[in-house]
């Protein structure tokens, strides 16, 4: 294979490459529904011309018929005068315009037939053209409607790699990461606030029992501290166990120290 073939097929591929690409479908169909448009006048044309000619080889057999049937009743007339040499004369007139009529009729037989094939073709191309009209309608919206199925699918593609959009998505995640930040702010200051009541709460129970631990001990103190003649006599009834006298020195420090632990928790 040459240079030059190898060269020219590769234009012819590119070329053809870029005629494929700028097909417009919508332009094309309308192009293609006036082309056969275009097509349509010409073959009335033809059907036109082809009945004006067999309207013209009609006549004109008619009239070859005519002048036939005419020249024949001349021959006669002449014939019956006796003049032979005038009878020939017009036989053969007759004969001339015989002649003609036969061949004017072989025409205007094959003119029909033409006419014939070119109405029906002209039929045919009608009803071809009122179909392609209401394909075209139809080819178009939905060659319309797959341009903006593209369109909308090559949008929704870019939206990954578009900066506009990766911003906004952007956003969209710090606002998220906000709003659960001040969330969990809310519910921890809504826990120290809980605590804080909860200790206020306990506070009260605690110096209530606080009160009822110093009832209590003040109660046991005058209890145990008896009269110093009842000591006498419990010592002399029971000399030999040891009676230990609680003093109220003691049992004041020791609810002194359950004060400071009590402040320190």
């Amino acid at each position: 294979m040459g240079f030059f073939d190898r060269l020219s097929r590769l234009l012819r591929a590119n070329l053809n490459d870029l005629v494929s690409k700028a097909e417009d479908p919508v332009k094309i169909l309308d192009q293609s529904v006036a082309d056969m448009q275009a097509d349509l006048v010409k073959l009335r044309q033809a059907v036109a011309m082809a009945i004006a000619s067999q309207k013209r080889l009609k006549s004109q057999a008619n009239q070859a018929k005519v002048q036939s049937s005419t020249w024949y009743e001349r021959a006669e007339l002449a014939l019956k005068k006796g003049q032979e040499d005038l009878a020939r004369e017009a036989l053969t007139r007759r004969k001339t315009f015989q002649e003609s009529f036969d061949g004017l009729t072989s025409q205007l037989q094959a003119q029909e037939g033409q006419v014939e094939m070119l109405t029906r073709s002209l039929v045919k191309l009608e009803g071809k053209i009122a179909e392609a009209k209401t394909k075209k309608d139809m080819l178009k919206a939905r060659a319309q409607a797959a341009e903006a199925q593209q369109q909308l699918q090559s949008a929704v593609g870019g939206m990954g790699t578009n900066s506009a959009m990766a911003a906004f998505e952007r956003m969209e995640d710090k606002v998220e990461a906000l709003e659960a930040s001040g969330q969990a702010a809310a519910e921890l200051a809504g826990a120290d606030l809980e605590s804080k009541f909860a200790a206020l709460e306990g506070s009260d129970d605690l110096d209530d029992e606080l009160n009822a631990l110093r009832q209590k001990l003040q109660d046991g103190a005058e209890a145990v501290a008896l009269p110093e003649g009842d000591v006498d006599d419990l010592e002399r009834q029971k000399p030999n166990d040891e009676i230990e006298v609680v003093k109220v020195r003691e049992v004041d420090a020791d609810l002194e120290a359950l004060k400071r632990s009590i402040d320190k928790t």
